[in-house]
């Protein structure tokens, strides 16, 4: 569900007790319970069944093919040249080498093939909508706020797992779920979040109180989504009967 590639820190940068901090406390509880999730417990020890990692892997080339056209539109709205390079960079590695990936894993044979062509989960579908809806109709630096917790959750999330995982993958380097692990946790993403993170906060500098307040709640959002993708690949909600 990420995007890597960082083409050089923005033009405008803060200090890390900025305006992305206090969207970072506020959210302390929800990144809580995305720590504790079972599903996160169970890739990074190895153990989660190859079945509810396809299923993770097919949503999440899913929501790609959505996210992609969130880090455009930002491009196409960004106040300035560095900005726009680098939502524009991360769509373009979105579709490139993060499908890439995905077809790379689900094409290997380590993963079972599903019974039908996959469909968006609840979660899935809500979450891209979401993102679409604010970066089409609300403002940049809205925009970006709610883009960003796919940036720097899944970096520290990544960044963990790489830690938990160092002993799985010492074992066994072929183990399915070795690149996923090893691509999150490289120091390219951290850096490319890290210049997602000083957007966000150069966006802020400009934005009045009720703009700010929007760009809060954008965040919270989609970091609430960020908990329900992961959570319902192993606990999948399926739709109503037709």
């Amino acid at each position: 569900m990420l995007t890597k590639g960082c083409p050089g820190l923005p033009a405008h940068t803060t200090e890390s007790g900025g305006f992305t901090a206090q969207l970072w406390d506020r959210t302390k509880e929800l990144r809580a319970a995305i720590d504790d999730l079972e599903f996160l417990r169970l890739l990074g020890d190895g153990t989660l069944p190859p079945e509810v990692f396809r299923t993770y892997i097919e949503q999440d080339s899913l929501y790609l093919a959505g996210y992609s056209k969130v880090l455009a539109l930002l491009a196409a709205k960004a106040p300035d040249v560095r900005a726009a390079q680098f939502w524009a960079t991360s769509a373009a590695t979105a579709v490139s080498v993060e499908s890439a990936l995905h077809d790379e894993l689900l094409g290997s044979g380590l993963l079972p093939a599903p019974a039908d062509e996959p469909q968006h989960s609840q979660a899935c579908l809500g979450y891209v909508s979401y993102l679409i809806a604010t970066a089409a109709t609300e403002s940049y630096a809205v925009g970006a706020a709610a883009a960003l917790p796919c940036f720097w959750i899944y970096a520290e999330v990544g960044r963990d797992l790489a830690t938990r995982a160092a002993a799985v993958l010492a074992a066994d380097p072929e183990h399915p779920y070795a690149r996923w692990v090893a691509t999150y946790g490289a120091a390219e993403f951290q850096e490319s979040a890290a210049a997602a993170r000083s957007l966000v906060d150069a966006a802020a500098e400009f934005a009045g109180d009720h703009e700010r307040a929007a760009m809060a709640a954008a965040f919270t959002v989609a970091t609430r989504y960020e908990l329900m993708f992961w959570d319902t690949a192993l606990h999948p909600q399926p739709w109503p009967a037709s």
